[in-house]
């Protein structure tokens, strides 16, 4: 698969009864993908997978395969607190029809490197699906560095694209200097999407993609353009104003954060699922002060990017 454009990490809706609300994320995925995202990201950590029992994963993916129907691809995360799990997911995501897979380090355990490399190793050897690793030292506490990424690639060939959300803008031209052009690097960081392409990413697993997907893929669009410097200053003024809600997919909360953002513009719901609970009081107004504001000044987005 290519890993390339503005794919969605897509939150989980739920119902009254915290139920997966199937019917809506149909229409949900649908929205993203005409309004130009190049693939659906399935049971990430914005995607509260962590709450979803193995039934409800398979169930999630399956109807994603269904509604992309072959348009786009379906990239199913891999996280569990056992390889074991892991590695079942891994194989039933490919059943489903997945076409790539987002492969985390495990759950709560914190390993050292020669453990980490065999439980991604172990996803990696499970299908012969697309794989992207993911390296969020920020959330998960497995850093995987760029000497570890090349050894990793090195002896995986379906290993083909990492997801660098250290928040470190200079990992994208390390690993690019080690692997030179064997690996595509996706920012997955909201808010550094515009230094990350500038560094030679190629694509973004974005979060408030969910709630603003035009907004999105034309900022992916202009920054990838800025390259030849006649976008660059539309890219930036788009980024100025998408700014305030781009930094809210990089705090603790940042689930009950964009599903509020999602809220507000009419698209999902804020529920979520605990132990998470729904912001309240001055958090919540604060928070909606932010969105409010953004909302008001929003562009009109703007002459199409050739």
């Amino acid at each position: 698969m290519k890993w390339q454009g503005v794919l969605p990490a897509m939150t989980t809706c739920f119902d009254e009864e915290l139920k997966v609300d199937h019917a809506f994320m149909t229409r949900h995925a649908s929205w993203m993908l005409d309004s130009g995202c190049t693939g659906i990201v399935s049971l990430g950590s914005l995607g509260e997978a962590a709450t979803l029992n193995f039934d409800e994963k398979i169930a999630i993916l399956k109807n994603m395969v269904a509604t992309a129907n072959g348009r786009a691809p379906i990239v199913a995360a891999i996280s569990a607190l056992s390889t074991v799990e892991a590695v079942s997911l891994a194989k039933a995501a490919a059943d489903c029809g997945c076409e790539g897979l987002m492969v985390l380090p495990p759950y709560v355990y914190l390993g050292d490197w020669r453990e980490m490399k065999a439980h991604v190793a172990a996803i990696f050897e499970a299908t012969p699906l697309s794989c992207m690793l993911y390296n969020n030292p920020v959330a998960y506490g497995t850093d995987f560095l760029p000497e570890q990424i090349h050894e990793l690639a090195s002896e995986h060939p379906n290993m083909q694209a990492v997801k660098e959300s250290s928040t470190d803008v200079r990992r994208i031209a390390a690993i690019r200097a080690i692997e030179d052009g064997r690996l595509q690097i996706l920012v997955g960081v909201d808010d550094l999407i515009v230094e990350g392409i500038a560094a030679g990413a190629t694509g973004w697993i974005a979060g408030l993609v969910n709630a603003l997907p035009v907004e999105s893929v034309a900022l992916f669009d202009l920054a990838t353009q800025g390259r030849a410097r006649e976008c660059t200053g539309e890219a930036f003024e788009l980024y100025r104003w998408f700014l305030p809600l781009l930094r809210m997919d990089t705090v603790p909360k940042f689930i009950q954060l964009i599903k509020l953002v999602q809220q507000e513009v009419g698209e999902g719901s804020a529920r979520v699922r605990p132990p998470r609970l729904e912001l309240t009081g001055s958090e919540l107004n604060a928070a909606c002060a932010v969105i409010r504001a953004a909302i008001e000044n929003r562009p009109s987005l703007m002459a199409k990017v050739e």
